[in-house]
């Protein structure tokens, strides 16, 4: 069950709006299910309507005309709340609907249990699932209505009335989620045939320039060059900026005006000094020199997604939180360079996941840069044509939000779980398009049975768990193919293996074999490190292993320099 919530300055406008056909002539049979005495008026149900209906206005707003002849009837002096059945609960009668409206009026403050001053107000009753309560804002004692926080309270008094109902229990924010358009916005959109509304539209717009750019000029030139979208940047006296907003080209008001929409009016996350702050959380581009060392942006941008679940699992919720704002800027931006054939599913996985990157928890963005700073070169980047960066990254991003979901689930974030369910859904379906050709082609080039059994026995050593399901799975062809090159390349076979079986637990991988593949083969396309750098890193395993007052006197040489400050 949900409330909606509003404040108004007409107590007659609401009554004939309660009491009328409605806008599409929904209302049937309005009547009365409670009031504040049980003894108002009740126009569906007498002679004269609209006498009726002028006593029962006059009477809730008795009090507001006398604390007016004082100077302390509020302005807003009309409350009312719509309380909405979800689809498939039984219908509720008079009576059930009338004690839930008891309660809410109660819990919110607008007419406390046992308060002779509670303000005056009307359950009525025009739909079989849902009601509406109007009140008058001003006490018995000519004081204004203690209803701070109602919608959160009502919120609360709707989840027990949900249990003790046996009514669906409804899915609840904290207060973090981006505005909703209002209906007017939706109906715009519509007769404009659109399927989106513009606040929607220009939300995604703006998330992706963030994702895209490394400093604030970028995102604001970003923002200006995107098509159809108007900008418009407000700056300090000193000439920096402080805030933007945008519009649409061809959604005007009626006075053929832009309708524009401030950066934290479209999300919490999009006003300017927030993304100022994720942007100065990204990894700083390597220099030339710097970049024949790193390895290509899809697998940086991939090895730094697999390690999201690991994050997710450490007891620091501000760094976690920081991943979950940076892995769904990494959905922006492969939505953004994908192939026209997944690009729709990617959009919508993005668009679903963007609201599990925001919960009560505040993101310490520091945390992300090495996963910002991939996403940003991966833009730069375009991945291989073969398919195969691709499916590698949205491997690891499946188990990224599998774990997302999780993270929120332990936090009772009902939304945000609910956020991350459907998007994986959307990547499930982009990932198996994408990953087809890819794997068959690897399939194709497997090697010979002698060489694929050694690698089934070395499958069998480094996933005693998974073994059986690996070596069942059509994609096991493409792990021995992967492993034969990585082999070919100067790679230990049985070593890079257990990195990749070590890297992160296969438990939430649908097809183990698939993610070990592309593990293999993200693993295996970095150089082979050289006899030498190898018996440096058997000699430092050994130390680590046997006591010694002595520290090692060389560290393993096989990780750059630049990538162990990137960790």
């Amino acid at each position: 069950m949900i409330a909606k919530i509003s404040s108004g300055k007409s107590t007659a406008g609401l009554i004939r709006y309660l009491y009328g056909p409605g806008r599409a002539n929904e209302h049937t049979d309005p009547h009365l299910v409670a009031s504040w005495d049980g003894y108002a008026p009740d126009p569906g149900r007498a002679d004269d309507i609209t006498a009726a209906r002028k006593q029962l206005v006059d009477d809730l707003d008795l009090r507001v005309k006398q604390a007016d002849r004082l100077g302390r009837a509020p302005k807003q002096h009309v409350w009312h709340c719509s309380l909405r059945a979800a689809p498939g609960d039984r219908i509720l009668d008079d009576g059930e609907w009338a004690d839930i409206a008891r309660r809410v009026v109660a819990a919110t403050g607008i007419a406390p249990a046992d308060d002779p001053d509670g303000c005056r107000w009307i359950a009525v009753r025009h739909a079989p699932d849902h009601i509406h309560i109007a009140a008058t804002k001003v006490r018995g004692d000519l004081r204004s209505a203690r209803h701070w926080n109602d919608y959160l309270t009502a919120d609360r008094e709707l989840a027990a009335i949900e249990k003790e109902y046996g009514l669906q229990r409804v899915i609840r924010g904290d207060r973090t989620a981006a505005k909703r358009p209002h209906r007017a916005e939706q109906e715009k959109a519509l007769r404009n045939g659109q399927a989106k509304a513009a606040r929607e539209r220009l939300r995604t717009v703006v998330r992706t320039a963030a994702a895209a750019a490394t400093d604030t000029d970028e995102f604001l030139g970003l923002l200006t060059h995107s098509k159809g979208v108007l900008v418009e940047v407000l700056h300090f006296p000193s000439g920096e900026p402080r805030g933007y907003k945008v519009a649409l080209e061809n959604d005007r008001n009626a006075n053929a005006e832009p309708v524009w929409f401030s950066g934290s009016t479209l999300a919490p996350d999009l006003s300017l000094p927030k993304i100022q702050s994720r942007l100065a959380a990204a990894e700083v581009p390597a220099s030339a020199a710097e970049e024949r060392f790193r390895p290509h942006p899809w697998h940086q941008a991939t090895a730094a997604t697999e390690r999201i679940p690991h994050h997710l699992d450490q007891p620091d919720a501000e760094a976690a939180q920081a991943h979950l704002a940076a892995f769904g800027e990494a959905l922006d931006a492969v939505a953004l360079t994908a192939p026209p054939d997944i690009r729709t599913e990617l959009r919508s996985a993005a668009s679903a996941f963007e609201r599990a990157t925001r919960s009560r928890v505040r993101a310490e963005h520091h945390h992300a840069r090495a996963l910002r700073g991939a996403v940003k070169a991966m833009l730069r980047e375009p991945a291989p044509k073969d398919g195969a960066a691709l499916a590698m990254f949205l491997d690891a991003a499946l188990l990224a939000v599998i774990a997302a979901a999780r993270w929120h689930d332990r936090r009772e974030h009902e939304q945000q779980v609910a956020a991350a369910h459907k998007s994986l859904l959307h990547l499930q379906a982009a990932y198996d398009h994408t990953a087809a050709t890819p794997l068959l082609v690897l399939g194709q080039r497997r090697p010979s049975q002698n060489l694929a059994d050694q690698y089934v026995r070395l499958i069998r050593q480094a996933a005693p768990a998974h073994a059986d399901q690996i070596l069942a799975d059509s994609a096991s062809q493409a792990l021995t193919t992967a492993l034969a090159e990585a082999e070919a390349a100067g790679h230990d076979p049985k070593r890079l293996l257990q990195q990749a079986a070590d890297e992160r637990a296969l438990d939430d991988a649908r097809s183990p074999a698939r993610t070990l593949t592309w593990r293999v083969h993200r693993l295996s396309q970095r150089p082979a490190p050289s006899r030498r750098a190898l018996a440096a890193q058997a000699r430092s395993t050994g130390l680590r292993h046997t006591p010694s007052p002595e520290p090692a006197a060389t560290a393993p040489p096989t990780i750059p320099a630049s990538r162990t400050r990137r960790r």
